[in-house]
């Protein structure tokens, strides 16, 4: 049976106060932390050449940390603009070279935006450049959709679903934070009769079974198999009425979602996710604070 893994999305503070400066010595510093895997930020575009992408993906290979690399923002699906649309496939791609390069299994996309147009008409434009990017596409890194966290963002859970059974190689990429900033705000995370009355600050997972209910809709819609090794962001997030303002760390107390119902979840079904932190600034620390709670309660 396969464990459930914890890394982080870019570099913590700490790795910088330590002295570390450079990208490839993430890898072996994540292991001496007793970390799995790291997630390589392109969010703001793709800078490094093909021989630091490289040298960062063997020093991983080398300390056994597995590999993701998230997509740059400014990718967008649902863009009323032809070019906007295809430059994003051609960014796509560059992400997936890279990938390769890093040995990465997977890449995470944003979707794009639902601000101006039906959430109709952006989920077929999302579509009709999902599949002009797929037929033309030849890996084996999986393409992960994320959801996302403001409501004017393409990116509730059904969406990313419905966008993933256009084809086998696309996948959810489940950032439970995002989800929790928007789920009382807007039905499109489930039916809001799925879950409870809304906590006093408006997230929707408190429960184990809260989160139980995230995992059986996956199920549900394509099958146990994604169930089983989810890619997953997780921090706790500042939210308001029109979704995600920012990332929080674990000591900021007051924010949600909380990870240990998670956990437990994850424990009890026999899981085995992938678990990135993106907390603000303190990835590894909480990224270990999830990895010791799973193993002590295992």
């Amino acid at each position: 049976m396969q464990n459930a893994t914890f890394g982080v999305g870019g570099n913590s503070e700490s790795f910088y106060d330590e002295g570390k400066k450079h990208t490839y010595e993430a890898p072996e510093w994540l292991r001496g932390r007793g970390l799995d895997a790291y997630e390589y930020q392109a969010g703001n575009g793709l800078t490094a050449g093909d021989a630091s992408l490289k040298r960062v993906g063997d020093e991983a290979k080398k300390a056994g940390i597995l590999m993701s690399l998230h997509s740059p923002y400014y990718i967008s699906l649902s863009s009323v603009e032809l070019e906007k649309r295809l430059n994003s496939v051609r960014y796509i791609e560059q992400s997936i070279h890279a990938a390769e390069l890093l040995g990465a299994d997977i890449v995470v996309i944003h979707t794009g935006s639902a601000a101006k147009i039906t959430r109709e008409e952006a989920m077929n434009f999302a579509s009709d450049t999902l599949y002009k990017l797929l037929e033309n596409t030849n890996t084996t890194v999986r393409l992960g959709l994320e959801t996302m966290g403001k409501l004017n963002q393409l990116g509730t859970l059904d969406e990313v679903l419905t966008l993933c059974k256009l084809d086998k190689r696309l996948y959810p990429v489940v950032d439970f934070g995002h989800l929790n900033c928007r789920g009382r705000y807007h039905s499109g995370i489930f039916d809001l009769s799925d879950f409870d009355e809304p906590t006093p600050t408006g997230g929707v997972f408190v429960t184990a079974d809260d989160y139980k209910r995230l995992f059986d809709r996956i199920g549900d819609k394509l099958g146990e198999e994604y169930v089983q090794n989810l890619h997953c962001h997780f921090s706790k997030i500042e939210f308001t009425k029109q979704g995600e303002k920012k990332h929080m760390r674990f000591s900021d107390e007051g924010y949600e979602p909380p990870f240990e119902p998670l956990i437990d979840v994850i424990i009890k079904e026999n899981l085995a996710p992938r678990i990135i932190s993106e907390s603000a600034g303190t990835m590894a620390e909480d990224a270990a604070a999830m990895k010791e709670y799973y193993l002590s309660h295992k």
